[in-house]
Order: structure tokens, then sequence, then C-alpha cells
């Protein structure tokens, strides 16, 4: 059987060259339905026939129009909703629930504002079988990883939108997630907050290693991060096309192979 084309996949290069070609995804959408009761009895579609795969390390955008069921597709491959049909697995096991290697930011940063930034961090340890000195010397290394040590012991009321959602990363990245999926993280955001977190989050993905799957409305955000960009159509939500960036890092704005594909991008969307 010929596999489909939605499951082509390529492991990214981190700088520059080519994709060798990765037989065994890491993620895999297969067949993925979802649907949700509707008002006076049957079902709306909100996500048909999803196939996708996904390379370890890949940084991989979902865009497209509201309602095209991007963020219902993020919450299946997090475990928290289940799918309707199909399946995902992730290293080759089916996903049945959340705790599978994968760390959710979402786009309201979701912290307890009666703890100071190290320790919504370090809540995400408090199963982990470490002790307090433990747990904080963890956390402050992620703080120093998403650049906040000094604001260590400040509450969330008093951190900026942006810092509010750099604690939010670090806390997603406490327990060493294989995976990171992010909802709009910075969809709130001014955007030259915007543009520095956008910096910030290549430089952690570099730095960890982690396959992420970030849902955007912005075409340039995701042409600035990602290694493909999979644009869905909606109702219902489906694969319209997938684009393959590589453009070495970092990348230029106003490059012509930039707006090129930026330009196809939109056409396609607004098709």
């Amino acid at each position: 059987m010929a596999p489909r084309a939605h499951l082509a996949l390529r492991r990214p290069e981190w700088s520059r060259g080519e994709h060798p070609v990765v037989n065994v995804p890491f993620i895999e959408i297969s067949s993925v339905r979802k649907s949700f009761p509707a008002r006076g009895g049957g079902a709306v579609s909100v996500l048909s026939g999803i196939d996708l795969a996904i390379a370890e390390n890949e940084f991989v955008s979902l865009v497209g129009r509201s309602g095209c069921g991007k963020t219902t597709l993020l919450n299946i491959i997090a475990g928290l909703e289940a799918a309707s049909g199909g399946s995902v697995a992730i290293a080759g096991r089916p996903v049945t629930g959340p705790g599978q290697g994968q760390g959710v930011v979402f786009q309201q940063h979701a912290l307890f504002p009666w703890l100071a930034a190290v320790d919504n961090v370090g809540f995400g340890f408090r199963n982990a079988g470490l002790s307090k000195r433990q747990r904080r010397a963890r956390s402050m290394e992620l703080l120093r990883l998403v650049g906040l040590q000094a604001a260590a012991t400040k509450y969330p009321r008093e951190l900026s939108g942006g810092m509010q959602q750099r604690v939010s990363i670090a806390r997603a990245l406490a327990l060493d997630p294989q995976i990171l999926l992010m909802d709009e993280p910075f969809g709130a955001l001014d955007e030259l907050t915007r543009i520095e977190l956008q910096q910030e989050l290549l430089r952690i993905w570099q730095a960890r290693r982690k396959t992420v799957v970030f849902v955007t409305h912005s075409i340039n955000e995701a042409l600035i991060l990602s290694d493909r960009i999979v644009l869905l159509a909606a109702n219902p939500g489906r694969i319209k096309r997938i684009f393959e960036v590589g453009m070495e890092r970092p990348r230029s704005r106003t490059a012509p192979s930039f707006n090129a594909l930026y330009e196809d991008i939109w056409n396609e969307l607004s098709s």
C-alpha cells in the first residue's frame, strides 16, 4: 500500500542542508476524526481524516482560520480530549491521556496567582520525589533558561504578559517532556514582545531539542519558527496543504524567499 501523502515527513536540520527522510514518525496521527454533539441532536464534525507524521525534534506549526480545529487537534495530541475516530501515537504508543511526555503551554498563562515564579515552575516537580531544595534548584535552572532568574520571587501579578508566558514555558519544561504543545502562546502579546518571545522559544528549542507542535493564526510567526507548516481548512477541519519551510535560521522577515513563501501560504489560505 502506498503511504498517505500527509504521513510523509522529514527530520529537521538546525541550521542548513538537506533534511534526510525519517521512516519512523515520533508523533503519528492516523485518520483522526472529532465531532461534538449539535444542539437539537446530531453531531458537528470538527476534524475529519487527519493524517500527519511528525519527526522527533521537529518544529511543526498548525495554521488556519478560526474554527478549523487547530486547538482541538492539539488537545487530542496532548491527551486532553479523545478523538471520535482514528488514533494518535507517540513513539509507537497510543495516546490515552496526558502524561505521555507532553508539556502544554496555553494562550493564557494559567499560573497560580498565590505562588511566586520559582514556585509556579516547581509545582511541576511536586510528584517527582525531590526535596524542597532540589525542586528549587531545578526551578531556578529553568528560570535561567528562559531569562527570568531575577524574577524568581515575583508573583504573576508583578510580571508582564511576556514574563508570565516565559514562566509558563519553564513550568511546561519542568519534567523534561519529549513534546512541547503550544496553543497560540504569544497571541495576546504586543508585537515587539511577541517577536522577542519567538526568538527566545527558538533558543530554548535548540538548547533542549524538543518536538514542538505550535498553533498560531500568524503566517509570519509560523515562518519564523517552523520546519513545516500544516495548513488546515475548516468545515470540517482537514489538512489542506503542508509547506516545507527549508530556510536556515535565524530567518529574515524581509528576505525574498520568506516573502515568497508567505505569499504562497496566504494565497492557499484565502482560496
